[in-house]
């Protein structure tokens, strides 16, 4: 089934999630979270769905947020379906794997902090632009990533801004295996294939343990939603995202 640019697929126990927007590096929009969201939500409804993978088509994650979505204020961001994505993320029950077959960017790395077992393509990288943006990041990655990965790299990562190779997201905890980039949604698939086999209850307590103070990361998802939302207002923002576009061609990706 495929809808705004997401492909659902089912196999067996497991929801296969495709991000298919090649054209725009599968950055997401709106109608796309949207759809994410509900199925998601269909997702944690159905006792027959037992893990989801979420992976991206054309050899991208996903770009990130498509900034075309930010050139219109809002008129409540805490509706913003970004927003309600992350908060779907942090509050899903059932097992999420990403298979990372290329670039994640901006949402595509703050996802990963949500999902319980990771895997990339050797070729992948991984960036958190928001700063250079004049944004601060969200998915409650604030509080998530420095408990990942340490408060020095934590912050050298979300400051400088810089990208950082598939090897040091290994290396830093991020994923949980890297292989060529063929493979990584059949590694993927292999395990939500083994999680969906699991015996549920026992594997639902462990998750909700190793997650930690959920009503925590609910309230950073929230603090950080309040502080992007003021800094989309703010000129800073709005002339950094104008020359982001003066710099794109009018068919580029984002």
């Amino acid at each position: 089934m495929q809808d705004a640019d997401i492909v659902a697929l089912r196999d067996g126990h497991v929801m296969r999630l495709v991000i298919d927007r090649p054209s725009k590096r599968n950055a997401l929009n709106k109608a796309m979270y949207e759809r994410l969201i509900a199925l998601l939500a269909e997702a944690d409804a159905d006792d027959e769905i037992r893990a989801v993978v979420v992976t991206g088509a054309g050899g991208t994650f996903t770009a990130g947020n498509d900034l075309e979505d930010f050139r219109k204020p809002f008129d409540n961001m805490k509706e913003f379906p970004a927003l309600r994505f992350v908060r779907t993320l942090a509050a899903l029950r059932t097992p999420l794997v990403a298979a990372v077959t290329g670039d994640a960017i901006g949402v595509g790395v703050t996802m990963l902090l949500h999902c319980d077992l990771v895997y990339a393509s050797r070729a992948a990288r991984f960036r958190l632009p928001f700063v250079d943006l004049g944004l601060p990041p969200e998915a409650g990655s604030t509080l998530l990533l420095p408990h990942r990965i340490g408060l020095a790299k934590a912050s050298e990562i979300m400051l400088l801004c810089d990208a950082f190779d598939a090897e040091e997201a290994l290396r830093l905890g991020l994923v949980n295996r890297l292989c060529a980039g063929e493979e990584v949604e059949s590694m993927a698939l292999e395990a939500a294939r083994r999680l969906s086999e699991k015996p549920r209850a026992a594997l639902a307590a462990t998750r909700r343990l190793l997650r930690g103070d959920a009503a925590a990361v609910a309230q950073r998802i929230e603090e950080e939603g309040a502080l992007f939302a003021a800094a989309l207002t703010t000129r800073e923002f709005r002339s950094r995202l104008e020359a982001f576009f003066a710099r794109r061609p009018a068919s580029g990706d984002v």
